[in-house]
């Protein structure tokens, strides 16, 4: 009985990313002897769901099934799988949430070590959405706790290109956020019918993103990153307020148009006092067969919003990386599955990549967070 529940230990759930004993959802283990005294014997294991439509009940069921079954001297596994009461639901909404039953945004608090990096454009069609999903996706590879949320409310891609197909789980009032490669992800576009527009003005869209932020189970993240509806609006206003520590990573291409509007992008720091991480120029060239560079959308876009938004904060405002026009990029992102997994040493994925680690590497600020320090009397 004891080797059972010790193997169960490291059967994970794989929404919440915890072991399934720590959650509580074994609700019992029975050892049932075979036909012979000294023989296998079947291992029956009852386990209490988080809800009864658990989208994940196969998959903890053959974890479950392989984790004791390779125990010596068991010969079958049975899994019995119930549901959660309301009182365990909430006693494990309460474990999550640190000992509160109230949800809070937790990367808004001073303690917080998670990086949180909002990912903006000036306009759309720049590759913002793009650039998001291969920084999570290569920061993850990397063994980060990678967070993303989908805040463009109204032209959401992001499940489309992390190959999201599930829908989140409900435990009451928290949401049990979809896993696609090791990012956990939370999009307006896994509420709505497909191809139902969403019409909604500020305050409804200010709330979404609170509850994205608040109601998400997001556990403990190294990296949370925003993708961002294009320009300076409702959105970006709200992730200033919700995330005060936020930094901002600006998206251009090279064309001298799209860098004047990214410019204001990124310019919405100088009145949320926001932090301005970096700029990221796509679409920079066309390799050719040859070994030229076509620059099909001319060149220097990326640097002169560096260098612009350097100028209006003051500060060293970097160009992060250039990413090349890259065909696997776009098929990547149709498919589901980034670049930087599925073509790993193309030029594009190169570039995100190393602009991930970038990223990673970076320390989160002191603006906010308590030092743990008590004035000293004489």
């Amino acid at each position: 009985m004891e080797s059972v529940t010790a193997a169960l230990a490291g059967v994970i759930d794989p929404e919440i990313r915890r072991p399934i004993t720590e959650l509580k959802m074994v609700r019992s283990v029975e050892v049932r002897p075979g036909p012979a005294p000294e023989g296998p014997v079947t291992v029956v294991v009852g386990i209490d769901l988080t809800t009864s439509g658990c989208p994940m009940k196969d998959t903890i069921t053959k974890d479950v099934t392989a984790t004791v079954g390779a125990l010596e001297g068991v010969a079958s596994v049975e899994v019995e799988l119930g549901a959660m009461s309301a009182e365990q639901r909430e006693e494990l909404r309460t474990m999550l949430r640190g000992g509160s039953a109230e949800p809070v945004i937790p990367f808004a608090q001073p303690e917080s070590l998670t990086r949180v990096y909002a990912i903006a454009s000036g306009k759309g069609g720049v590759g913002k959405s793009s650039v998001t999903a291969n920084l999570a996706v290569a920061m993850a590879a990397d063994g980060l706790k990678v967070g993303v949320v989908d805040a463009d409310v109204y032209g959401f891609s992001i499940p489309r290109m992390l190959g999201v197909t599930q829908s989140p789980t409900k435990v009451d009032d928290m949401i049990l956020p979809p896993v696609a490669h090791g990012v956990k992800v939370i999009s307006i576009g896994m509420f709505v019918p497909a191809g139902q527009a969403v019409v909604w003005r500020g305050p409804m869209l200010h709330r979404a993103l609170q509850q994205f932020l608040a109601d998400v189970f997001w556990g403990d993240l190294d990296v949370l990153l925003l993708d961002l509806p294009p320009g300076t609006g409702d959105i970006a206003i709200s992730v200033a307020q919700l995330l005060p520590s936020s930094e901002i990573l600006v998206v251009t291409t090279p064309q001298v148009a799209a860098a004047e509007v990214a410019e204001r992008a990124g310019s919405i720091a100088l009145q949320t006092r926001q932090q301005l991480v970096g700029v990221v120029e796509n679409m920079s060239w066309l390799e050719q067969p040859d070994g030229t560079r076509l620059e099909v959308f001319g060149n220097g876009g990326g640097a002169q919003v560096a260098s612009s938004l350097g100028k209006a904060t003051g500060t060293d405002v970097p160009v992060l990386g250039q990413v090349p026009l890259d065909v696997t990029l776009r098929e990547a992102g149709d498919g589901g599955t980034p670049v930087v997994l599925t073509a790993p040493d193309s030029p594009a994925a190169a570039v995100l990549t190393e602009v991930a680690r970038g990223l990673a590497r970076r320390s989160r600020g002191l603006a906010g967070r308590s030092l743990g320090l008590s004035p000293v009397t004489r």
